[in-house]
């Protein structure tokens, strides 16, 4: 059929698809049903239309990805210190500058890289075919192929690949949650819609993108494909949603600033100094150059990206797939985590707790047994015919089948639970069938929102009913008591209807069974009901969740819950799991939120009958409170409040491509746990990037200050412009590389979040660099004084010792980088091996520096000709570590003090 006009007519504003009707829609698109488009149709509106795909999964390029790395104001620095050392002569600081901001692009490239690509490959899995009719002929087409008015068959099983107007259903079904949230199976239909403002819940007559069919077969004609579908509507919000700058990035970004006017000081006053002093001129210049460039700490991004890289690869191996490096520190200042319930916090495992009957309750499998209890006594279901009436019920109004040794089965998780309960009663579907085959089926709706089955019997027909506890007791006219059947009076529905909401509120969902009897199929299937009782469904916590959520509790860590559920169910399961202090804790819904303060906000840990808008609002207001917000989400409904979070964490196994593009990790294993382990592992590697900054810039200040102090005594220089920038090259990557990739403390996850305003380097951390500073730096100066003075060396040779004095010094400061709080022989740098391999290194290094005659002729060293030389190096590079271990035993006990 050809292309016309009337294809335009479709699109223009007016009444929705989902109010027009079958007829108008196929004449709007241009197609008839049982034909489909024709090749040149499909041609043109391709051509006109684009390929059906988001925009959200193109490919990362290599560029991208290569640039990304050098998007920092420290790197930044580092380009413009090389630069300036080239321009002045210092080839050699010059070129060890660059190789390691190409170390740190190298290592960050290819994290990011494997990361991305892993990505992709995750989105490559979501690819897929779906059948079309075109010319007449059924045929199977790549799903990025379709176009607006193709005909779509539709099948139990398949995924929907394009928004659909629906125009044949034969008791069809879909599961839309990760559209909508909506964890019920939708009941669909062809009739138009009433009203223009039908919520996309309730769009019964339309089939949407990335939704799955779970019952039954239909087609439908495409209206929108790629980006302008629901979902492609999603990607859009998921583009435009602000993220925050990662916390680490924030804190180098400062460091970085500090640093640019530390340098400038720096190169400034030491060569005017020594100028004024009267020291020649150029030599001056040429130092004030190279301690400006030594106070830039050029191993601080090959350090921060190998630690962030090495947390990273922890994670892969736990099950966290980390798609940016700084997102992995960004988690250890986590200090809300935002989850969704279903298949986070529970199983998605619906199992059957409940069967309240009009004589009583009896539990089912509360000891995961399948036994039957009544008042807490185990019972033969045999021996209560309504129990087995409601739950024949349940079996043959079904449409789930059992697989392989009826251990497994596949469908809606209510239909799952029915069986399973049925046939722990020695209920078997399959056989039941043959006994009382099924003559008819009353699909579910959402106006009647119940379903029925009628099966041949002796009698006639059985009728078995399921559905909303409100609209089957409102139709029901009798109840069943035992083998009798009562009549249904107002008292009567009262009293089902408390014991409805009872059950709600201890957490269960609830279905209603009735029955009735026949002698026609063509018989009313909701009339005359006889009430069996209510069936309450429970889907158990996972078994590690209440554990997980202690230990976030321990570390400080807020853990919310958003669900789409009512207010008992979600006040049940945040008891069950401590989310919630007490059954009186206060939980909110989502439309209460634009009238709630953010303050308010802040104290509430549950929220009920939450959407993907209420989700963005309660991320805002978190973030408003100055919180760092992880948001755990799988569904496309989640995406944009994923890209809002500081951390989005998506679900790998049961997330959707959508969701997974729009997080910065992915969870393989859908696994709350690994959550706590990565804010342990940032947490840690926050601490250990604190450390070797500490460690870095101490040991450079503290060099700062031996020169500088030599300088305006009016003494020779202890360590020459050369010998500076080998210290630099050798001493500061190795030490602070193992500090980089040290193991936690075991009491990281006791304390809770720092500051999310917190710097890299607080007050406190200045203090201890200028602590660390003047220990190096007066040890050095004090080494160099008694060689010159007391023990009359040459200024050769003095220098030497100078130079020993201060690369051991900085090599044993390693072990002053250990926490306040940790032993002095038990602690995560001494047992660090890493550190001793470094300090091999090093050493190793230092000893070529001085017995290797073409590097010491370099370098301006002699070899100390005395024992009081060397026991003077020793000294100084003692000295700092043990007036560093005193002053770390000292605030030890001080901290004690202040605790008791």
């Amino acid at each position: 059929m050809a292309n016309g006009p009337e294809v335009k007519e479709a699109r223009q504003v007016g009444t929705p698809l989902y109010g027009k009707r079958v007829e108008d829609v196929l004449a709007a698109e241009g197609v008839a049903p049982d034909q489909g488009l024709s090749a040149e149709d499909v041609h043109e509106r391709h051509r006109k239309y684009g390929p059906n795909r988001l925009m959200a999964t193109q490919r990362k390029s290599l560029w991208a990805i290569l640039l990304n790395q050098f998007r920092s104001l420290v790197v930044i620095l580092l380009l413009l210190a090389s630069g300036v050392a080239a321009v002045f002569g210092q080839m050699v600081e010059a070129i060890a500058i660059a190789a390691a901001l190409i170390i740190n692009g190298g290592i960050g490239f290819l994290t990011e890289l494997s990361a991305v690509r892993s990505m992709e490959a995750l989105q490559k899995m979501g690819q897929m075919t779906t059948r079309v009719l075109r010319g007449g002929v059924e045929e199977k087409v790549e799903a990025s192929d379709l176009v607006p008015g193709d005909i779509v068959l539709l099948r139990e099983g398949e995924v929907v690949t394009a928004d659909m107007r629906l125009i044949q259903a034969e008791t069809l079904q879909a599961n839309e949650s990760a559209l909508t949230g909506e964890s019920e199976p939708v009941g669909k239909r062809t009739e138009p819609l009433e009203g223009d403002e039908v919520p996309l819940a309730e769009r019964s007559n339309m089939a949407f993108r990335g939704t799955g069919i779970s019952r039954g077969e239909g087609r439908g004609v495409v209206v929108a494909t790629g980006p302008r579908t629901e979902i492609g509507r999603i990607s859009e919000m998921v583009e435009q949603a602000e993220k925050d700058i990662a916390p680490l990035q924030q804190r180098l970004e400062g460091l970085g600033k500090r640093l640019i006017w530390l340098v400038a000081g720096v190169g400034a006053v030491v060569a005017l100094t020594g100028i004024a002093a009267g020291e020649d001129t150029a030599l001056m210049i040429e130092t004030g150059i190279v301690l400006a460039i030594a106070a830039v700490p050029e191993g601080l991004p090959v350090v921060a990206t190998i630690a962030l890289g090495r947390g990273m690869w922890r994670m892969a191996k736990r099950q966290a797939l980390v798609r940016q490096l700084s997102a992995v520190e960004t988690l250890g200042a986590t200090t809300v985590i935002l989850t969704d319930k279903t298949g986070t916090l529970t199983e998605n495992r619906m199992t059957v707790r409940c069967v309240a009957l009009a004589e009583g309750d009896i539990t089912i499998g509360s000891d995961e047994d399948g036994t039957f209890k009544r008042d807490g006594k185990k019972i033969d279901p045999a021996d209560a015919p309504a129990l087995m009436e409601a739950l024949l019920v349940g079996v043959l109004c079904n449409n789930v089948e059992m697989a392989g040794d009826g251990d497994d089965a596949d469908g809606d998780p209510m239909e799952v639970a029915l069986l399973f309960a049925g046939r722990d009663a020695d209920m078997d579907r399959t056989a039941l069938l043959k006994e009382m085959p099924e003559a008819r089926e009353e699909s579910f709706s959402s106006d009647t929102r119940m379903m029925a089955t009628f099966h041949e019997s002796e009698a006639g027909y059985l009728v078995a009913v399921k559905g909303a506890p409100e609209a089957v007791i409102a139709r029901a006219t009798g109840q069943v008591q035992g083998e009798v059947t009562e009549p249904m009076d107002d008292d009567a529905r009262e009293a089902w209807l408390r014991r409805n909401e009872d059950m709600a509120g201890a957490g269960l969902r609830i279905l209603a069974v009735a029955r009735k009897s026949t002698d026609s199929t063509e018989a009313a299937p909701y009339d005359d009901l006889e009430l069996l009782g209510l069936i309450g469904f429970y889907d158990p916590p996972r078994a590690d969740v209440a554990e997980t959520i202690a230990a976030c509790r321990s570390a400080g860590v807020r853990v919310v819950m958003a669900t789409g559920d009512q207010v008992a169910t979600a006040r049940n399961i945040g008891c069950e799991l401590r989310i919630l202090d007490s059954d009186e804790a206060e939980v909110l819904e989502g439309t209460q939120l634009e009238e709630t303060d953010e303050a308010r906000i802040e104290q509430i840990n549950a929220f009920a009958r939450v959407d993907p808008g209420h989700k963005m609002q309660l991320i805002t207001a978190f973030q408003n409170s100055g919180d760092i917000v992880a948001m755990i989400g799988d569904g496309v409904n989640d995406a944009p409040a994923l890209k809002k979070a500081n951390i989005g964490v998506a679900m790998g196994l049961r997330g959707t491509d959508v969701a997974r593009e729009a997080a910065d990790i992915v969870l393989r294993d859908d696994r709350l746990a690994t959550i706590v382990m990565a804010i342990r592992q940032g947490r840690t590697i926050f601490l250990n990037i604190r450390k070797f900054v500490i460690f870095l810039l101490s040991g450079n200040l503290g060099q700062i200050l031996a020169v500088s102090g030599a300088v305006l005594f009016g003494a020779p220089l202890p360590l020459l412009p050369l010998q500076i920038l080998f210290l630099n090259m050798v001493l500061d990557v190795f030490p602070a590389l193992a500090l980089g990739i040290g193991d936690d403390e075991p009491s990281v996850m006791d304390k809770p979040p720092r500051d999310p305003t917190e710097p890299i380097l607080g007050r406190g951390q200045w203090w201890a660099i200028s602590g660390f500073a003047a220990l190096i730096g007066g040890s050095v100066l004090a080494v160099f004084a008694l060689a010159l003075t007391v023990y009359g060396m040459p200024t050769g040779q003095a220098v030497t010792v100078a130079f020993l004095s201060y690369a051991t010094a900085r090599l044993w400061h390693v072990f002053n980088m250990r926490s306040v709080d940790s032993a002095m022989l038990r602690n995560n740098v001494v047992q660090n091996p890493f550190v001793w391999g470094a300090i091999g290194v090093s050493g190793g290094f230092l000893a070529l520096a001085v017995f290797f005659p073409p590097l010491s002729g370099l370098l301006g060293l002699e070899v100390p000709a005395s024992a009081p030389a060397w026991v003077l190096a020793a000294t100084g590079g003692l000295a700092p570590l043990v007036a560093g271990q005193i002053a770390l035993v000292l605030l030890r006990w001080r901290h004690r003090i202040n605790r008791s």
